[in-house]
Formats: structure tokens, C-alpha cells, sequence
């Protein structure tokens, strides 16, 4: 079959969690036979070409207005378009902004199946204003509407809508892949670190990733415990994205502090080398789908300290440790037993990553959704969607 994915910022995938996991997904559903197209936007991909190829996947650039509030959704009608146009047998449309014009390509080219990924609830995050909030929650609605069937990557996230819509939905997670080997820990020189002397975060610098409860944390820790803090360090990997304000603010926060690194966004071989050599990961977050950061972090091997929301709780608890959302102290308590406890943090670490190979592999993930596309083949529209769990 035919694939359009659609909504994400493009592959290859720079940053962000819904672009890894279009990227991962894409690139294991060509190996199942299908021809996917990822439609990106030019400006996140860097690649001046209408098509090139990513991974055995075709990447079609389509323009959008590059705006905080219209980038998703013009790149999101100019891409339906363009993929009528391709006569593609699915629409796979991502995230719930991007769902509001899921009824689209059923005008445009009917015999199409649309799909949509419900990967968060995007309305709580704080970087919106009440019209984009509104919007979203409109695009909630249309994610479970207007679809063939609708995907929740976390179970948490499938209660939620059935709850709140009466609808039911499928359960394909996030996955991640187990490294292949160590990083290169020279990369490490040019941030400051050193092989397992510092904690680690990694995702996008917004304010709903808690980036400043994790340096305020640590500050607070490095004041009331200079014994274990000593010759360690807090490494916030990430960048801006739309968000040059909160931007500003993390890194006055961080001002005047050697222990505290802004590397900015990082990828590729640099990425792979932070991840490595992290004594430990903090995850503050208060709104996620089904975090990616989180899982690769796991796969690593490493020890998490993430927020208790239901979201992280679904992958971290019993396999890692969690503090009360928001609450610097408990965070700093948190983190404070982790670096005192180096077995614990070892054998916790050993655990995740036996859990994330075993649970979250994108193989499986992808014939999972690979089912999914050619059931839709066969049935008329679903008016109840079969609940599936992993």
C-alpha cells in the first residue's frame, strides 16, 4: 500500500518526538512492503529537494507558513493535497492539530483510509493561548470523528478519550531502538562533561518539559549537598522551538552555575555519546504522550527520574523512579538518592532497558500498524474501534 504521513515536521528527524516516531514507523513499514511518503517541511529537514529519499522512504517537501501557530496546519493542507494527488490508500495523519483537517482527504479522494495518532494532549501545554487551546480541543474531537480509526500511543491517553469523547481506540505505543555499542566519549569534551559525571535531560526547551523544576532542583541540591553534587554535572539537551522566551529565562536561570550545560539540540553521533555516558536521566515533564526521550534514555541502560504524571508512570514506574509533578524538592530528594546509590541507579538501569527491548520495539509496532491498514482495507468505516493493549 501506499502511506502518507502527515503532521510531523518531516524526517530525517532532528528533534521532536512525533518526528522519531514517524521516522522509526516509516522506515519499518517499507521493510513490510509498503511505499511511505513522509511529507516534511523544508525548513526543519535543511534538504533543498522536492523528493529525496531517507532510509528506503520518500520525503516530499511541501511549504507552510512558518509561524507558531499556522506552520501545522497550512503544511498539513498543502501536504493532504499533494498526497490526493499521489492516490496514496492511507492518510496517516499525526497529532491533534493536524486531525483537524482529518475530514479533508475523504472530500479530495474518497476511497482513502484515514488514520490519525492521538500522540497528546497538546491543549495543556503552556506555551498556548485560549484560541489555540480551543483549536486543539477541536482537533481532539475531529481525531476521533472523522477518522477510519484512531491510534493512542499511550494507554493513559486511550482512557482519556474514551472518557472524554466515548470513543474507543487503538493502543500502539512509542518504541525506541537498543543502541549498538557505546558513544564516542571524546565528543563529550566539547560540552564540559565527562564519562558518567553528569545527569542528563533531553527534549524540546519548553515550559511543559520542566527543563527549569530540573535546574532549580539542582541548584537546590548542589546547595544542600555539596558532598554529592562535587565534580558532577546537569547536562539540558535541547533547543528552542518557538519558544525563544522560555529560552532566554532557562538560561538566565543557569547563569553563573559551571555545573549546569545548555548543549542545545543535539543529534546523530553527539546524541548518541550524551546518552551513553549519563550517569543518570531526569524526566520533569507535566504533559506527554508517551515520552520517546524517556524510552531512549531506558534503552541506554540509564536510571529515570521522571514526573508522576500517568503518561511517564505508564513506562517508568516499577522500572524506574518518579517525584510529585512540579515539586523542585522532591525532585532534588529524587535525584540526591540516585547519585548516592550508585548500585541502585545500576540495577534500575539494567531493568529499564530489559523492559523497553522487550515492550516497545518498533518491529513489532510497525506490524501492528502494518495490520491496522490492511484491516481498514476490508471493513467499512469503524464505528467501534477495537480496543487493543500490549
Amino acid at each position: 500500500m501506499k502511506i502518507a504521513m502527515i503532521g510531523s515536521k518531516g524526517i530525517p528527524a532532528a528533534s521532536g518526538g512525533v518526528e522519531r516516531h514517524v521516522e522509526e514507523l516509516s522506515t519499518e513499514l517499507v521493510k513490510l512492503g509498503h511505499d511511505v511518503l513522509v511529507y516534511s517541511r523544508a525548513w526543519y529537514t535543511g534538504v533543498n529537494k522536492p523528493r529525496f529519499s531517507h532510509r528506503g522512504v520518500t520525503c516530499v517537501s511541501v511549504p507552510s507558513l512558518r509561524t507558531k501557530h499556522f506552520d501545522s496546519i497550512t503544511h498539513t493542507f498543502a501536504s493532504i493535497v499533494a498526497a490526493a494527488r499521489e492516490g496514496v490508500d492511507v492518510f496517516h495523519i499525526h497529532g491533534v492539530g493536524p486531525a483537524l483537517l482529518s475530514w479533508l482527504p475523504k472530500l479530495l479522494l474518497p476511497s482513502a483510509k484515514v488514520v490519525v495518532t492521538f500522540h497528546c494532549i497538546d491543549r495543556h501545554h503552556e506555551k498556548w493561548g485560549w484560541i489555540a487551546r480551543f483549536m486543539l480541543r477541536t482537533g481532539e474531537w475531529a481525531a476521533v470523528r472523522f477518522p477510519d480509526a484512531t491510534i493512542a500511543v499511550a494507554k493513559s491517553l486511550q482512557d482519556y478519550l474514551r472518557l472524554t469523547y466515548a470513543t474507543h481506540t487503538m493502543h500502539v505505543p512509542n518504541g525506541t531502538r537498543m543502541p549498538e555499542g557505546e558513544g564516542d566519549a571524546t565528543k563529550l569534551s566539547k560540552f564540559g562533561l565527562e564519562k558518567g559525571k553528569y545527569l542528563m535531560f533531553c527534549a524540546r526547551l519548553v515550559r511543559h518539559k520542566g527543563a527549569h523544576v530540573l535546574v532549580e532542583a539542582w541548584k537546590l541540591l548542589c546547595k544542600e549537598r555539596p558532598d554529592l553534587t562535587d565534580g558532577m554535572k546537569l547536562a539540558i539537551v535541547g533547543g528552542s522551538a518557538f519558544t525563544d522566551g522560555y529560552v532566554r529565562e532557562l538560561t538566565e536561570l543557569a547563569k553563573g552555575d559551571e555545573s549546569i550545560v545548555l548543549t542545545g539540540a543535539q543529534h546523530g553521533e553527539d546524541l548518541h555519546a550524551l546518552f551513553s555516558h549519563a550517569y543518570a536521566f531526569a524526566h520533569p515533564s507535566s504533559s506527554e504522550g508517551l515520552p520517546i526521550s524517556v524510552l531512549e534514555a531506558m534503552s541506554y541502560g540509564k536510571c529515570v527520574v521522571a514526573a508522576d504524571i500517568p503518561e511517564s508512570r505508564e513506562v517508568v514506574e516499577g522500572h524506574g523512579l518518579t517525584f510529585k509533578v512540579g515539586n523542585v524538592e522532591d525532585l532534588a530528594r529524587k535525584l540526591a538518592m540516585v547519585i548516592e546509590s550508585p548500585d541502585l541507579a545500576a540495577s534500575v538501569g539494567y531493568d529499564a532497558r530489559d523492559f523497553v527491548a522487550r515492550q516497545y520495539d518498533w518491529d513489532n509496532i510497525a506490524e501492528t500498524t502494518s495490520y491496522l491498514y490492511e484491516a481498514l482495507q476490508f471493513e467499512p468505516r469503524v464505528q467501534v474501534r477495537p480496543v487493543a493493549g500490549r
